[in-house]
């Protein structure tokens, strides 16, 4: 008997298991390709990072050099304001560029047609929004430490709540945008709504700065997300009406994208 016809035959040891994945484990697959394809596109990059980084040097080096009376140091009004600028970058400006150019490709329809249901693309996008926002965080805030920023210590779970509600919200209105828009259309509006909250949407500088005006804005979701972020830095409070105002314009923008979302 040959050597070949002595040794045991072998034999399969796996069994199929066709279907999808469980829900938790695409919505982790598709947040983590969301995440790698923003960070890897040059403009949403200058959007999550550059110009928040720049506007945090250059306020606070402007503020000193005018010597502006902010209440505070300069560093500790601004820093808070810039990660609340972090924010909105990511979830609104960010977010509604890249969806809108999704449904221009017909990326989203075929995303549509996957195993992975609708609402677990949303949830994806959202996730790779907070892993973003995490590195935005670290980057950002390890620069205002090292120019010597002090947050109060208690306020970090109110810190916490303001970003997950900002990004509740921003990333519901950046969806509503994208789903309605043509994505050049998309393109123009996000930018300048963006630029038009950093200038006049309490966001970096306190409402007190905007005078009478500051009552106003108080209640857009800029000045909501900015001003709880500061009582949260300076104070140690738990923002209780900004988180109401940033919860109804989520729920504003949720509701709205429901209903009018166009996939393609």
């Amino acid at each position: 008997m040959s050597e070949r016809s002595e040794r045991p035959s072998a034999t399969a040891t796996f069994t199929p298991r066709p279907g999808a994945a469980p829900f938790p484990r695409m919505v982790l697959a598709q947040a983590s390709m969301e995440a790698r394809l923003l960070v890897r596109n040059g403009e949403q990059l200058l959007l999550a990072l550059v110009i928040p980084l720049i506007a945090l040097v250059g306020g606070v080096t402007g503020a000193l050099a005018l010597d502006l009376d902010l209440g505070r140091a300069p560093i500790d009004v601004l820093a808070p304001g810039v990660l609340a600028l972090a924010v909105m970058s990511t979830a609104f400006a960010s977010l509604a560029i890249a969806t809108g150019f999704e449904r221009r490709y017909g990326l989203i329809k075929r995303l549509g047609a996957s195993p992975l249901p609708r609402s677990g693309l949303l949830l994806g996008k959202v996730g790779a929004l907070l892993l973003v926002e995490v590195a935005q965080m670290v980057v950002i805030g390890g620069v205002a430490v090292a120019m010597g920023w002090e947050p109060d210590p208690g306020g970090w779970p109110g810190v916490l709540a303001v970003v997950l509600a900002g990004t509740f919200a921003f990333a519901s209105l950046g969806l509503l945008m994208a789903g309605t828009l043509r994505a050049e259309a998309t393109l123009a509006a996000a930018n300048l709504v963006y630029l038009l909250l950093l200038a006049g949407g309490a966001v970096v500088l306190p409402v007190s700065a905007y005078g009478g005006f500051g009552a106003v804005v108080g209640w857009l979701p800029s000045g909501a997300l900015g001003e709880s972020l500061r009582q949260a830095t300076l104070d140690g409070a738990f923002p209780v009406t900004g988180l109401l105002v940033l919860l109804g314009w989520g729920m504003l923008g949720t509701v709205l994208t429901a209903r009018t979302f166009r996939w393609e």
